[in-house]
């Protein structure tokens, strides 16, 4: 089986549907599941557990692996790790109950934690009560 290729934009979860904060993906890319959770603790200590967070990206590709110094043949390695499969324009984090310059300061500092460029997103709707 091959890799493959990213084609295209993402036609789900592209909104924000549960929060009125979220970090939308701007480049294609496998997300190890060792990233989406560093991105969340990072996430909820600066929000100090205040809030909610919903992660919308799951994990559910195994990346096999074989062996250092092992032989061709002999089958497929065993599963290394999970990745989630990122197209452009999927949301990967939302979060609610938070005034917007916390919100903001947290979804940068999981961005920093992600191998892309994101991009910050505000509810349309939202109406800043500070």
């Amino acid at each position: 089986m091959q890799k493959g290729r990213m084609k295209g934009n993402s036609q789900r979860g592209h909104q924000l549907a549960f929060g009125s904060f979220g970090i939308k993906a701007l480049e294609e890319c496998w997300l190890t599941s060792r990233q989406i959770e560093a991105a969340r603790i990072a996430v909820t200590r600066y929000m100090k557990r205040e809030g909610q967070l919903w992660i919308r990206v799951f994990p559910d590709k195994p990346v096999t692996k074989k062996p250092a110094e092992v032989r061709m043949g002999k089958g497929k390695g065993a599963p290394e790790y999970f990745v989630a499969r990122i197209s452009p324009g999927r949301i990967l984090i939302e979060s609610e109950g938070v005034p917007l310059d916390i919100a903001k300061e947290a979804m940068r500092l999981a961005s920093q934690k992600l191998p892309i460029k994101t991009k910050f997103m505000v509810r349309r709707d939202f109406v800043n009560r500070d």
